[in-house]
């Protein structure tokens, strides 16, 4: 076997960092890359970054522009949305499954903990961390249901519908109602009432790939 010219640690360290960056919008949507810029930001030699980059162009995150050159993929308000309602199929069964397995004493400690670190957001807790926080729910979730499949489902599409949650999440009152749409969730859940779970799981879904669509579109405008 040829040996690996960059230390892959090195590769996923600086593929993590370029990821967070384009979630929380710290590399906006259609922002040029400039890879010796990105390269000397992190303190590494060209190459990472290169591998990091196409990785992410793998993944639709970003997009070639120009002679070898990236950019962060544009937010795309119908494509989002249809992933929401994808997802809300899977958030569903997630949740109809989490609540048949409380019924069978599953153990809940980590779904609990989840929705809990939820509630302690204020005004001053970051974008970051709200994104963060709000994807541990689901994930917690998923886990609770039984079926690793669904987690393992969802799993690629996560980077898209967390930066798209930067559009929402910065206003307040969308992530109070977010919350207590997941403690809505999480309740009937943990009540053992899995037609009442799946049916607020997907509803929430929907509403939220609703709300992304019309605060993406309503940025267009404003453009």
């Amino acid at each position: 076997m040829i040996p690996l010219s960059v230390a892959p640690n090195l590769i996923q360290q600086v593929y993590d960092r370029i990821l967070e960056s384009i979630v929380d919008h710290t590399l906006k949507p259609g922002h040029r890359i400039r890879q010796q810029a990105l390269a000397e930001t992190l303190g590494v030699s060209r190459q990472p970054v290169s591998h990091a980059l196409h990785l992410l162009r793998r993944q639709g995150l970003v997009i070639e522009s120009g002679r070898k050159g990236f950019q962060v993929t544009p937010l795309d308000a119908v494509r989002l949305r249809q992933l929401y309602e994808v997802r809300g199929a899977l958030d569903a069964l997630a949740a109809r499954l989490a609540a048949d397995n409380i019924k069978a004493d599953a153990p809940r400690a980590a779904f609990e903990a989840a929705l809990a670190a939820g509630e302690t957001i204020d005004a001053d807790t970051p974008l970051s961390k709200l994104i963060a926080l709000d994807l541990d729910f689901h994930r917690a979730l998923y886990r609770l249901s039984g079926n690793p499949a669904i987690e393992e489902m969802a799993a690629p599409q996560w980077p898209h519908l967390r930066r798209s949650m930067a559009a929402v999440l910065i206003d307040a009152d969308y992530r109070n109602l977010a919350w207590a749409e997941h403690r809505a969730i999480a309740q009937r859940v943990l009540t053992g009432a899995a037609a009442e779970a799946e049916a607020a799981a997907q509803a929430h879904a929907l509403a939220a790939g609703r709300t992304t669509e019309e605060r993406l579109r309503s940025l267009e405008q404003a453009a």
